[in-house]
């Protein structure tokens, strides 16, 4: 696993995966974080629970007792992104602050 990719989980992100995670009838391994192609501007961000470690993970990174895996794909489209979480009246979930992202769309779940 490759570890000069970087990606940061702010403190309520990582709260909110573990919250998320305990809520599974059973636990995780930890989170994987990855970007398939779709959405209206190119690529979509993807959060899914990780049962299991993938050969080609690219990424295994621990944040506080936070598994983060991620595939060598999106590990280059990811480089520099911080993932943050937000509970407001008009929004909750997971935002992810991408320096790579060109342009975005409204909802804010893809990029190109």
């Amino acid at each position: 696993m490759n570890s000069t990719t970087t990606i940061q989980f702010t403190p309520r992100a990582v709260i909110a995966a573990l919250a998320a995670m305990r809520e599974e009838s059973r636990v995780p391994l930890g989170l994987r974080v990855g970007v398939v192609g779709g959405g209206c501007s190119g690529y979509s961000y993807a959060l899914d629970f990780a049962e299991e470690v993938d050969l080609d993970d690219d990424l295994h990174l621990r944040f506080a007792s936070l598994s983060v895996y991620i595939d060598p794909h999106s590990a280059a489209l990811l480089s520099g992104t911080e993932i943050d979480y937000i509970d407001t009246l008009q929004r909750k979930g997971f935002v992810f602050n991408n320096p790579n992202a060109t342009t975005t769309c409204g909802c804010g779940s893809s990029f190109s």
